[in-house]
């Protein structure tokens, strides 16, 4: 199956992006050789521990990269199971593409200042989050996933749907059309300043950098740094320790040895042993000397050393326990903080879905009314024409015959009917106009309990945008 295209894109940008080689790359089969690779790690501690590598045959660097890997993504399996060195030693791209997506990981997790990644394209950014994302979600089987992940077909369906993931919750869109949670809808919290007010909207890398969850891991990553670096200044220790202990006996040896030196030239001088015997003593007897300085000195040395050593275990040994406890502490109020935020989205979602349906009902409610009103008006006007007419016939009756008025009589009833229908239709008429304005009342009602709720929201989002800011300074 070939390899996403869009996220292989991502990836060699990303490589770009890091500068390390003259020429951009344009393939995956470009980074066979694993030079690049081995130059971005490099870059990522600021030191040449493996530059030596760079000379040595391609297994050797392969090996080095496993070695990294293994020591540094700290992922439950070994590098070696996750990639595999034949098919590195092979130049399978599967397999290039997912050093580079540890070796993306790792750059993002370790480094304080990862760069601007508004040097990317929107579509590359929103591909670089989505795989720190992948990453992040599936650390326990990354290596059951990972190569799905990595050779899904782009198709334009979800190439789509991951643009709108993002777009859908930009602080400059409107209120999201579906009501599903989108994985950065609550997660984003803190890619807002602390103000109050949104000024130009963010990356997609800089939001998932700035989500609660990736906070969390960089922080539990800088607690097994520090753990590690502390055992490692720990065994140091030990094992200069060990040297003193070495170097004290030796210091011992050479004066029980200088002690009978002493007293054997006392016995010589004393048996007057020939000029040059004593001449030989004293040569030895000073070789031993200045060695047992030596020893001294090296000695001093290691015992500052030690104390040095001392404090710097103990300033890490407090840093770690303040780091820990405010991991906790954080940790904690993030659940309770996000538990709160989803119980009022549900609510929230359930009461639009509510407050839209009866906005539908009082909207077809107050429609029919209105049409109901309008044809009132209009039966009204054809009824006030037919009475004017009779009004005019009634007043030329006043001029004719008694007979010829007894003949519209009739009219004459006619006309008071249609004066009492007149009647009933201006009152059916008001009571419409009562119910439109309450119908009206109540739509205005509705609108203003879903800003309330709305407005709940958003300073919940806040107090779990300040708790994340925290976890990150």
């Amino acid at each position: 199956m070939s390899l996403h295209s869009a996220r292989v894109a991502a990836l060699l940008a990303w490589v770009n992006s890091t500068k390390v080689c003259p020429d951009p790359l344009k393939d995956l089969s470009q980074l066979q050789d694993c030079s690049v690779f081995i130059r971005i790690i490099h870059k990522i501690h600021g030191s040449k521990e493996g530059e030596s590598v760079l000379d040595q045959p391609l297994p050797e660097r392969i090996s080095f990269i496993h070695g990294f890997l293994q020591k540094h993504c700290r992922h439950k399996l070994a590098a070696e199971n996750l990639v595999s060195a034949q098919k590195l030693l092979d130049g399978e791209e599967l397999a290039l593409a997912k050093v580079a997506v540890l070796l993306l990981y790792h750059t993002s997790m370790s480094c304080k200042n990862p760069g601007d990644w508004n040097e990317f394209d929107y579509k590359t950014q929103v591909e670089l989050a989505l795989i720190l994302k992948f990453v992040l979600d599936n650390e326990e089987c990354l290596n059951e996933n990972l190569e799905p992940f990595l050779q899904r077909k782009a198709e334009s369906s979800s190439s789509s749907t991951s643009s709108s993931s993002f777009e859908e919750h930009s602080p400059l869109s409107p209120l999201p059309h579906k009501r599903d949670v989108h994985f950065l809808e609550l997660q984003r919290i803190s890619s807002f300043p602390s103000t109050n007010l949104p000024s130009t909207p963010s990356s997609p890398m800089g939001d998932i950098m700035q989500t609660p969850q990736f906070q969390l891991r960089r922080l539990k990553e800088q607690l097994v740094f520090e753990r590690e670096n502390r055992e490692e200044l720990e065994v140091e220790m030990a094992e200069n320790h060990k040297l003193i202990m070495e170097k004290d006996a030796q210091i011992t040896m050479m004066q029980q040895r200088i002690d009978r030196l002493v007293k054997l030239n006392e016995k010589q001088a004393e048996d007057q042993l020939e000029p040059k015997e004593m001449e030989e003593l004293r040569e030895k007897n000073e070789s031993l000397v200045g060695r047992l300085h030596e020893a001294f000195r090296q000695c001093q040395d290691l015992k500052t050393e030690k104390a040095q050593m001392d404090r710097k275990i103990n300033k890490l040994s407090e840093e770690n326990g303040d780091l820990s406890f405010k991991l906790r502490e954080i940790a904690s109020n993030m659940v309770q903080l996000q538990r709160a935020l989803n119980e009022l989205s549900e609510e929230h979602n359930t009461a639009m879905a509510q407050s839209e349906e009866k906005q539908r009902q009082l909207e077809k409610e107050l429609h029919a009314a209105l049409q109901d009103k309008k044809c009132s008006e209009e039966k009204i006007e054809i009824l006030q024409g037919k009475i004017s007419l009779l009004e005019d016939q009634l007043a030329k009756l006043e001029e004719c015959s008694t007979q010829e008025k007894g003949e519209v009589m009739g009219d004459v009833l006619k006309l008071e009917e249609l004066k009492q229908e007149v009647s009933s239709l201006t009152a059916k008429g008001m009571r419409l106009e009562e119910e439109k304005q309450q119908l009206d009342s109540l739509v205005t009602s509705l609108q203003n309990s879903l800003s309330e709720s709305h407005r709940a929201r958003e300073r919940l989002k806040r107090d779990l945008q300040a708790q994340a800011a925290e976890g990150q300074a």
